[in-house]
């Protein structure tokens, strides 16, 4: 399979980007900092990883958050070069790692027919947030953000809400960056039980975004 490109300018080629105690910061060309969307988001979980951490353990808790890390990033690197049309995106993969690509490649090769960006650098004036998305494609005919996710298990949908408002955040920052309107979001899971795909529309979501960055900033502004 080949993908073809069609590359749209953002009129600077990465942003710069520190992580610390706070999360994580992209620094715009005009100098501002913004925080990343992942950041901002995680305030819609801490609750429910505070309880999963106090249940399993520490040290168990670690384990498991730092080999879903290590897969996820591994997933990602492969599917990146694949759809860059890289001849050696399978070169010194790991087996299981291998095995999940392949559960998310039969649906990239029917369904994407155009890509614009991968692993672009984005932010938002407007938002004030900055993040890095997957993919910026044509899906099913439609202008795209695909974002892939990992899992050990079948997702429902209403344990993916974090991803789709996270998608909404890609989608208005590109239009800002681009004058390219996007309202279809994609998430696209390779998982040991199977691949799954849910399509959602970004102005579902946009409000949920705008509350969770308030609530943000709320926290931020009153040091908790």
């Amino acid at each position: 399979m080949t993908f073809k490109h069609e590359p749209v300018a953002l009129g600077y080629d990465d942003l710069n980007t520190e992580t610390g105690k706070g999360g994580r910061f992209y620094q715009a060309p005009t100098g501002k900092k913004y925080p990343s969307v992942t950041t901002v988001l995680s305030i819609l979980s801490e609750d429910h990883i505070r309880e999963w951490r106090a249940r399993v353990g520490e040290e168990e808790a670690n384990k498991i958050s730092h080999r879903a890390s290590t897969r996820g990033t591994a997933v990602h690197e492969i599917l990146e070069k694949y759809v860059d049309n890289d001849e050696d995106f399978d070169k010194d993969v790991m087996p299981h790692i291998m095995e999940t690509f392949k559960q998310a490649k039969p649906v990239l090769d029917e369904r994407l027919s155009l890509v614009y960006a991968q692993e672009a650098a984005l932010y938002s004036d407007h938002l004030g947030l900055a993040g890095r998305v997957d993919l910026v494609g044509v899906w099913d005919g439609k202008i795209s953000i695909i974002d892939y996710k990992t899992s050990a298990k079948t997702k429902r949908r209403e344990w993916c809400e974090g991803y789709f408002v996270q998608e909404a955040a890609y989608a208005i920052m590109w239009e800002e960056r681009t004058g390219m309107p996007i309202t279809q979001l994609v998430t696209v899971i390779a998982g040991d039980e199977g691949n799954q795909v849910f399509i959602e529309h970004r102005d579902n979501w946009t409000s949920k975004l705008l509350e969770t960055i308030a609530e943000y900033n709320r926290r931020k502004l009153f040091g908790r």
